[in-house]
This record gives C-alpha cells, sequence and structure tokens, in this order.
C-alpha cells in the first residue's frame, strides 16, 4: 500500500506484531508492504543494469577523467551504455574462456573472483561480468594490510584476481601464501609500449617473468576483451538467492568475516533505495566511495537503475573537489568526514568571515534556517541569490540530492549544509549485512539527528536490552535494532556460529546497535550494545582491545579510552602508576624531575601530559595499533577507578556509560582543545 508522506508520522506498525520484550514490528509508512523489486523484469544485479540500458541506451554511462601528455587531468570521457554493454559481454566471455579453456576448470557458475582497484569503470564492468555469467566478486581493498588480504584471499579460496596495476606485485610478492591463486588479470596494460633498447628489458617483461617464475599467469582486461570478442559466450545468469559477492568487513579484532550476499539482497536494497531517493536518467553521480564498501557500491547501482550516469573520481581524495567542479553531479553518496571538511570550508569563508562578508552570511544562515524550521524548504528567492547561489558552486553548482551514511553527522552541520547548498541532504542507516539499506530520511525532511524511517525492502523492531536499561515499554520504546528482509545477508562465509550469533531463527539481523522510535516516529540510535563504535570517518574501535595495549606499559594504573562517533579520534582518561610516573618523568626530562612536584603536581603539568602522550602513541605504534586507533589527546586522573565511585564493575571493568558521563567535562575539554590545533589533513 503506497500512502502519502506524512512527515509526523514516519513508521507503520504491523498490527498485532507487538510481542513481550520487544516492540511491534516497524515498516515504511508510505510503501506499508515489504518491497523485493522495483520492475517485475529485475531479479539479478545484471537485470539492474540491463534495467538502466534499455532506458538510456546511447546516453552516457560511465565517464573518467582524462589525462595529457603533461599527466594533468581533463574532462570527463564517457562510455554510452551500449558500449558498456558490450564491454561486460565481451569481459564475461573472455573470463569464462578463460576459466574453462586456459585454466581447466570446467565450472560455470558459482565461481569467486577478486577485484583489487580503486574505483573506476572497469570496476563496475568486472563486477556485471561477474554477475552475467554467474560468477561473484571479492572485493579487497587497501586498508585490509597484506596479511588481511592474504586472508581473504585464501578463505574466499580465490583463483583469479582482477587487479590494478599497482597491485599486481603485491599478489606476486605474497604468492608462496596464495596456495590457489591461478591467473592476475590487470586491469591497465601489462604492455608498457615502450621500445625496448638491444640489451635491456623492459618493466612489462620483468613483471611477466616473474608470474612464470611464480607459476600465475598473468593477462589484461583489454586482452581478454579481444578473446572475448572473437569467441562469445551466452549469458549465463545467476538465481536470485546465488551469491552477487563476498564483503569482508573491517573486524575490530580477529580476522574479517566474510558476508554472504546474494541478488536478491542487492535488488531488495536497490529497490527500497529506488523508492526512497528519486533519479532520473539526466542525474550525475560522483563515485569514490570505495566500491569494496557496501555503501559504494549500492549507491552506484542505484544511479545505473535509474539510466543515469557515473561518473569516477581520479583516484586521489585530494583532487576530489577538483573532480566534483569537472562533473558537476547532481547526485552525491558521502560520509561525514568529508561533509565536516565541506562545512569547514563554507563556514570559513561565510559565517566566520571577518566584516561585512561574516555579517551578512550569518544573517542569511539564520533566516534560512528558520524557514527550514518551518518547513519551507532550502532554498530562498532572495539570500540565494545574494549568496548561496555562489555557496553551492562548491559541489559544482547542480547538486540535487545527497546521502549521508557510515557515521552519524552532527546536526547542525546537516542543517548548515542543506541550507547553504542549497539541495537536498538525507541521512541514512545501514550495514554490510543489511546491504546498505536499512532505514534513511524521506523526501523534505526539515529536521537533524535522526535516521527517518525503515526502507521499504525491509522492517525493524527493538528488542529489550534489560542490563543497559533500555526497554521497548519505556515512554519512546528503545532496544536493540533488529533488521528483517530481503536485503538482509544470507550469513558469514564459512563462520555458522557467528551466522546463528547474527541471525535468529525468526530471520531477523540483530545489529548491536540501541535505537529509540521518537515521537515522528523516527529512529534514532542512541547507543551500542556492545563496546564497538565507530568514528566520524566510518573506522570502527573496540577501546578494550586498546586499553589492553596501553595497559601493558608500566606507566598506566588504569585507563579509559573515549570515542565520539562525531569526532574523528579519540581520547583517554588515565590514571598513572604513582611510583611509575615520577621516574618517567626524571628519565625523560632531568630538570622537571629536580622540581620535586607530587603526582598530583604532576599529572596536571601540561608538559608530563606531552611526554605521557608521546610515549603511549609509541606504544600503540609498536603494537600494531593503526593511527585511528590512537589516543590524540590524554587527562591524567589521580583518583584510580573503583567500585566506590562506581567506576568499576565487580570484574573490574570499566563501566563506560558512567565514566563517559562523570568525564563529560574533561572529554569535552581535549576535544575542544584537538579541534583548535593546525589542520594538517587534506579534503
Amino acid at each position: 500500500m503506497v500512502n502519502k508522506i506524512n512527515l509526523d508520522k514516519q513508521t507503520y506498525e504491523v498490527p498485532n506484531s507487538r510481542k513481550p520484550g520487544q516492540t511491534g514490528i516497524y515498516r515504511n509508512a508510505v510503501r506499508t508492504e515489504l518491497v523485493e523489486r522495483f520492475s517485475p523484469k529485475v531479479h539479478t544485479m545484471y537485470d539492474i543494469f540491463q534495467h538502466g540500458y534499455k532506458i538510456s541506451k546511447d546516453r552516457p554511462c560511465l565517464g573518467h577523467r582524462s589525462v595529457n601528455a603533461s599527466g594533468k587531468h581533463g574532462p570527463y570521457v564517457w562510455e554510452t551504455y551500449r558500449q558498456v554493454n558490450h564491454r561486460i559481454i565481451n569481459f564475461g566471455s573472455g573470463l569464462m574462456n578463460l576459466i574453462n579453456h586456459t585454466l581447466n576448470d570446467p565450472r560455470t557458475k558459482s565461481i569467486p573472483l577478486g577485484i583489487w582497484s580503486v574505483n573506476r569503470p572497469e570496476w563496475f564492468i568486472t563486477d556485471m561480468a561477474c554477475a552475467a555469467y554467474s560468477m561473484f566478486t571479492v572485493a579487497l581493498y587497501d586498508t585490509l594490510g597484506p596479511d588481511a588480504v592474504e586472508y581473504v584471499v585464501n578463505h574466499s579460496e580465490l583463483e583469479i584476481v582482477v587487479c590494478s596495476g599497482d597491485h599486481i606485485a603485491d599478489l606476486l610478492k605474497i604468492k608462496e601464501k596464495l596456495p590457489k591463486l591461478k591467473a592476475i588479470i590487470s586491469l591497465d596494460s601489462i604492455d608498457d609500449g615502450v621500445k625496448v633498447v638491444p640489451g635491456s628489458v623492459s618493466k612489462s617483461a620483468i613483471i611477466k617473468a616473474w608470474a612464470d617464475e611464480k607459476n600465475v599467469l598473468l593477462t589484461d582486461m583489454a586482452t581478454l576483451e579481444a578473446a572475448g570478442k572473437k569467441n562469445r559466450r551466452s549469458i549465463n545468469l545467476p538465481q536470485p538467492d546465488d551469491l552477487a559477492c563476498l564483503m569482508y568487513t573491517s573486524g575490530t579484532t580477529g580476522n574479517p568475516k566474510g558476508a554472504m550476499l546474494s541478488h536478491r539482497n542487492f535488488v531488495s536494497a536497490v529497490s527500497g533505495s529506488y523508492y526512497n531517493v528519486d533519479g532520473s536518467p539526466d542525474d550525475v553521480s560522483i563515485s569514490f566511495l570505495p566500491l569494496a564498501h557496501i555503501f559504494g557500491k549500492v549507491t552506484d547501482t542505484l544511479a545505473i537503475a535509474f539510466g543515469s550516469r557515473i561518473g569516477y573520481f581520479a583516484g586521489d581524495m585530494t583532487t576530489l573537489v577538483d573532480d566534483i567542479q569537472e562533473l558537476k553531479p547532481t547526485f552525491m553518496a558521502a560520509v561525514p568526514r568529508l561533509l565536516n571538511r565541506i562545512y569547514a570550508k563554507i563556514a570559513a569563508s561565510t559565517i566566520n568571515a571577518p566584516g561585512m562578508v561574516g555579517a551578512l552570511a550569518r544573517r542569511g544562515v539564520a533566516v534560512k534556517l528558520e524557514n527550514l524550521a518551518n518547513q519551507k524548504g532550502f532554498t530562498h528567492p532572495v539570500w540565494d541569490r545574494l549568496l548561496f547561489n555562489k555557496v553551492k558552486q562548491a559541489l559544482g553548482g547542480n547538486m540535487r540530492v545527497m546521502v549521508t551514511g557510515s557515521a552519524p553527522i552532527g546536526k547542525d552541520i546537516m542543517q548548515f549544509l542543506r541550507i547553504a547548498l542549497c539541495c537536498d541532504i538525507r541521512e541514512g542507516y545501514g550495514a554490510t549485512e543489511t546491504t546498505a539499506a536499512t532505514a534513511s530520511h524521506y523526501e523534505g525532511e526539515y529536521q537533524a539527528g535522526h535516521l527517518g524511517a525503515p526502507f521499504p525492502s525491509n522492517e525493524i523492531k527493538l528488542v529489550d536490552v534489560p542490563e543497559m536499561n533500555y526497554l521497548s515499554t519505556d515512554p519512546y520504546p528503545r532496544g536493540e535494532i533488529c533488521v528483517r528482509g530481503p536485503n538482509v545477508f544470507l550469513g558469514y562465509f564459512k563462520e555458522e556460529e557467528k551466522t546463528r550469533e547474527a541471525i535468529d531463527e525468526e530471520g531477523w539481523f540483530h545489529t548491536g546497535d540501541i535505537g529509540v522510535i521518537n515521537e515522528r516516529g523516527c529512529l534514532v540510535i542512541i547507543d551500542r550494545k556492545k563496546n564497538i563504535f565507530k568514528l566520524a570517518q566510518g573506522e570502527y574501535i573496540a577501546p578494550e582491545k586498546i586499553e589492553n595495549v596501553y595497559a601493558k606499559d608500566a606507566l598506566v594504573a588504569q585507563v579509559f579510552v573515549h570515542g565520539d562517533s562525531l569526532q574523528s579520534s579519540l581520547v583517554a582518561i588515565l590514571v598513572p602508576d604513582p611510583e611509575a610516573l615520577p621516574a618517567f618523568v626524571a628519565a625523560k626530562s632531568p630538570k622537571l624531575g629536580k622540581q620535586n612536584l607530587s603526582y598530583a603536581e604532576l599529572c596536571k603539568h601540561p608538559e608530563v601530559n606531552k611526554l605521557v602522550l608521546n610515549q603511549l602513541t609509541n606504544v600503540g605504534k609498536k603494537a600494531g595499533l593503526h593511527g585511528f586507533e590512537l589516543a590524540k589527546a590524554f587527562y591524567l586522573e589521580t583518583e584510580p577507578f573503583s567500585m566506590e565511585n562506581d567506576l568499576l564493575t565487580p570484574t573490574f571493568k570499566v563501566k563506560r556509560p558512567q565514566a563517559k558521563k562523570r568525564y563529560e567535562a574533561e572529554i569535552a575539554a581535549m576535544y575542544e582543545s584537538l579541534s583548535n590545533q593546525p589542520e594538517k589533513a587534506k579534503l
């Protein structure tokens, strides 16, 4: 059933669905019946492409930045849907010929294919070729690290990896640890085209010889496309419940888990998004969120469903703004870390600018924010002409709608960007296990700080978490968010026990996030069931793991690591060892050590704080912590955590909610200090 949007009643509770210990089942209030596909003819990922192809045959499909003779990027160069379709069939045929004939593998379906590359047209073509010929993809990405890449290649039993030219050597270096790897297909030409001086050897000859030595077949995409064109294979579509991809999540501890995502999962997730975000063949989307992650892959596939065009960034985040200026997109999926930087740049030249410019901007922002709060939209006939039509040029000037996800975004930043960029910005919520799409803002949303309603492709419920005092019987129901629908994954590859922990007998995926349904029927995340959270850039953090690393140093008596999903870094409350601290200071700063300061005085001394920060940063690095796992500021506390001050459990674990509340002022001060430090990172 399709209803009109009522922003004051965003969810529909299925009648008679309440059970003890949980809420009723909530669905999208506009489409109260679950949606599995946006077209009766769409059952697989390749069907989604075919749907877009029928709409936009000779219109642009995939674009990339041209590069001139001096290496500088120029305008976008486009391939049409028809051209892309030919490449998909040619490459898919070439792959199957390689598998069946060259590698003597008789299989014709359910064959894994690794992809290791930044976003580019060839990534999409490879993905769709797999969908057309019943193979499935396994995405590799740089942030996994070499050990995790080795684990994923072996765990997923990859025999073939398609990669950009820069990763060929990475794979050959560890070939001895990859016993099943038989072939590497380069997205870039492996023939460097350089005339070889007599007596010398070309780079391509060296890499080919190295591959031969490792007993690995090395070829490139162009070669397989040409071979496939000569020997076309019939399309061999998978079934809806066949694997479309294995997507490995970057786990906080241990090895990453491979989420099994089917074609039904992708079709339903794209369908839910299709009905939530209007699109057309005239839309232009920019692709820069990693396609090895679910958010980027689903949003790009959604653009194809509308017959839109996708322009890929040049591969360098520091030049992303230049790509956007050149492409002038109408749609963009983004993450809070990027939006925070865009906000900072715009705010510096508007509301934080000196003199008349700043005064004028502050007045215009105030008027537009009031309009937005009164449901009058994000545009204004006067102030846009005076100021904001220039501001929105920061994203090319044509931006129609943006979707932000992967981590929460601050309310003030969301509202400011809506009115400054004069476009619809929606916050979404999802996970790899729900194929990215779980909940999102409706069109016309004028508030921030919530996640809207469930997508039409899934339903949600909240289950009591009594140990944290979150109950479905609260005035506004609270509990663990559980998701069910055709977009919920099949399970974790080779991990039956972890699958059973994640999906119950009724098909509900337990997210581990604590949510509340507010007075408008919107979903709001308020906590995490387990001590795992995301930073603003979307990185998962396991604070206890980091605390265990720091605790091994003699300087540390007790430590509480805190992260805020609206912040991009960690801070910590540290109780130094009373005996170790004076000796440490004396060794590191003899001049300070001779002052015979008391323990309390040492804890308050700025130089001591810097010494402690440097020491524990080195400890963390030596233990292999990532940069985002290192605390960037410490508050040195003299009073130990104890059961008496309600900061420790009887098993001597830190009570995190209580510690967060007790040190609220100190945590805020550390983040304030960090925000005032010079900005080193670039967009």
